[in-house]
């Protein structure tokens, strides 16, 4: 099994991940590799709750110019984290959502 800790990379900080917080639904940008079970389990063993469903999306990176040059930014695999009712809240997000 991969270290919970290498599947979440980092949450997502946007106003529409903070209004879905008194839902109990919390964004996270995951490993492209990683599928919903074992993204569900990193975050039960990070943060100590109880996940009821893990939605998942990929997003392609955006263009980027610098003057002739043109790139592309990464991309990067989403997961939404819904939370059962019984389950406390996750307390990274707890001060931010006021």
């Amino acid at each position: 099994m991969k270290n919970p800790h290498d599947i979440i990379i980092k949450p997502v900080l946007s106003e529409k991940s903070y209004d879905s917080i008194a839902d109990k639904k919390y964004t996270f940008i995951v490993d492209r590799k990683a599928n919903k079970t074992e993204i569900k389990q990193a975050i039960e063993a990070i943060f100590g709750v109880k996940v009821e469903s893990v939605n998942t999306l990929r997003q392609e990176g955006k263009m980027k110019r610098t003057g002739v040059h043109i790139g592309r930014r990464p991309s990067f695999k989403k997961a939404y984290v819904r939370l059962t009712a019984d389950s406390k809240e996750i307390e990274f997000f707890e001060g931010m959502a006021q």
